[in-house]
């Protein structure tokens, strides 16, 4: 249900929701449609979900960084079985030559301008009591047995 009410949003409410265009998206589905045809050649139990589906639940938990555990309930998956989904688009995405990023190399190039946003994520360390020796009550040794 969730799967056909993105589908049908318009262009800009799409890009919104998932992160990407709709022509991104497309593109996105045919490889893992390819990806599925050929790993299901060799036979197997049909998938639950539909190729634009395994892209969304990917695209839901790389935009909204949502556990797998919510993004199974709302596809009727278990945790694993979204964990395995995601983990596997992610893969066949990475192995396709339209979605790598180039190498450290390339990066290096001076006629290569590319843009670079950084963004300070750092984690701060939560300040926590120290421990102190009289904070504790210690019993004689003598009344231990």
């Amino acid at each position: 249900m969730r799967q056909k009410n993105i589908i049908n949003l318009s262009d800009k409410n799409f890009r919104r929701t998932t992160g990407v265009k709709r022509q991104t998206f497309n593109t996105m589905v045919e490889i893992i449609s390819n990806a599925l045809r050929i790993k299901k050649a060799k036979g197997g139990r049909p998938n639950k979900l539909t190729p634009e589906g395994m892209v969304l639940i990917t695209l839901e938990y790389l935009r909204e960084y949502r556990t797998y555990s919510s993004i199974g309930l709302n596809y009727g998956l278990s945790e694993s079985s979204a964990f395995k989904v995601i983990r596997w688009v992610e893969e066949t995405m990475i192995k396709d030559d339209r979605f790598k990023l180039p190498g450290k190399k390339e990066l290096l190039k001076s006629d290569n301008e590319i843009e670079v946003i950084l963004v300070d994520v750092t984690e701060s360390p939560i300040e926590r009591p120290k421990k102190n020796k009289n904070d504790f009550t210690q019993e004689r040794k003598k009344s231990i047995h």
